[in-house]
C-alpha cells in the first residue's frame, strides 16, 4: 500500500513539473527575450513612441522599463509605491495621470494575436514573454 502512494506521489509530482514547464513559454532557457513598448497619448492624439528592449529570464516588466530608460532618453517614466499593491505608474515621458482630470496610464499587453489585454498584474508584477508588445496607453477613466 505503501509503495502505490509513493508511486502514485511521484506520478502527480512529476505531471506538475511537466505542466509548469509546458505554461512556460520560454522553458528550457535562460536568455533574455525582446519585448516591444509602445507609449499612446489616447487624450492628445501625440504620435505614438514604439520602443525596444530586452527582458531578464522571468524578469518583471518594471526591469525591462528601467533598462529601456537607462540606454534611451526618449524613454522616461516614474513609478510611486504603495505599501499594498506595489509600484504604481504615474509618469511617462512628462505625462502624468490625474485624478481631477481622471487620467491615468493603462498597461495593455498584445500577444501577437491582435487580441489586447489587460494584465491583472501591474508593471511590478507582470512578467513578459518573448516578443509581448507592451501598450502604455494613456487615458480617461
Amino acid at each position: 500500500m505503501a509503495l502505490a502512494v509513493r508511486t502514485l506521489v511521484s506520478i502527480a509530482s512529476l505531471f506538475l513539473v511537466l505542466c509548469v514547464l509546458t505554461s512556460d513559454t520560454r522553458a528550457g532557457t535562460t536568455e533574455p527575450s525582446t519585448i516591444t513598448m509602445t507609449v499612446y497619448n489616447s487624450i492628445t492624439n501625440a504620435p505614438n513612441k514604439t520602443f525596444t528592449t530586452t527582458t531578464a529570464y522571468r524578469g518583471i516588466l518594471l526591469g525591462a522599463m528601467r533598462r529601456l530608460s537607462m540606454n534611451n532618453k526618449g524613454f522616461r517614466f516614474t513609478v510611486t509605491e504603495n505599501n499594498d499593491y506595489g509600484p504604481f505608474l504615474t509618469t511617462i515621458n512628462g505625462v502624468s495621470g490625474n485624478d481631477t482630470k481622471h487620467t491615468y496610464w493603462e498597461l495593455l499587453v498584445d500577444k501577437g494575436n491582435g487580441n489586447v489585454t489587460v494584465p491583472d498584474v501591474g508593471v511590478g508584477c507582470y512578467i513578459p514573454n518573448p516578443n509581448d508588445h507592451i501598450i502604455f496607453k494613456f487615458t480617461h477613466w
